[in-house]
């Protein structure tokens, strides 16, 4: 039985950092931004939709979605946002399924869907365990703005936008805590799989 993990976190908490580490096990990481990319590459079903909603004035010369001139109009409505949003998330859900039955298939022991907004986006049915990683608010305002040349006000912003990671922390089945060393979250990572693996 293949075992779903769902990984999850919050703006510069190392979730990609933790990513890294699961591929180099030879886990398969199913990353929910990356498809969300895929989905709507020119042609693409979802692609179709999104020029049909919102008009060519969105594209590129490339014929290719201007992310910058799309971002102007769902950022600044709601309605607008909902749109766009029942057009990806459907696909991206969709791709990921597919992608997680194949790793059943060749009956991989676990297979990880790396999903920034699990909570936020209700996709926890997508899985059967959660592993949040965890870093406390300092650090967090910290390392965005060392990462993103940010002000503190900025960082804050951002962070704000998410539901927080105490909040998260409640509803998470596992916790890396990611405050410490890379060695520190690498070995709380083994320890967990080693746990996590030897329930299936």
């Amino acid at each position: 039985m293949t075992i779903v993990i769902g990984l999850t976190g919050g703006i510069a908490s190392g979730k990609s950092t933790v990513s890294s580490m699961l591929r180099e096990k030879r886990i398969c990481v199913i990353d929910a931004d990356h498809i969300a990319r895929f989905v709507v590459e020119v042609g693409a079903p979802a692609y179709n939709q999104i020029v049909q909603e919102f008009g060519e004035g969105i594209l590129k010369e490339d014929k290719t979605i201007n992310r910058e001139k799309l971002g102007e109009i769902i950022f600044s409505d709601n309605k607008q946002r909902e749109k766009l949003n029942k057009i990806v998330h459907p696909a991206v859900r969709k791709e990921m399924l597919t992608q997680v039955e194949e790793e059943k298939r060749k009956q991989a022991h676990a297979v990880v869907l790396d999903i920034p907004l699990l909570f936020e986006s209700k996709l926890t049915y997508m899985v059967d365990t959660i592993l949040l990683v965890y870093v406390d608010r300092k650090t967090q305002i910290k390392r965005l703005m060392e990462r993103n040349d940010y002000t503190e006000k900025e960082a804050e912003m951002r962070i704000k936008s998410q539901l927080p990671l105490d909040d998260k922390r409640k509803l998470a089945d596992h916790i890396i805590d990611n405050n410490g060393t890379l060695e520190e979250t690498t070995l709380q990572l083994n320890k967990l799989l080693n746990k996590v693996l030897s329930t299936r």
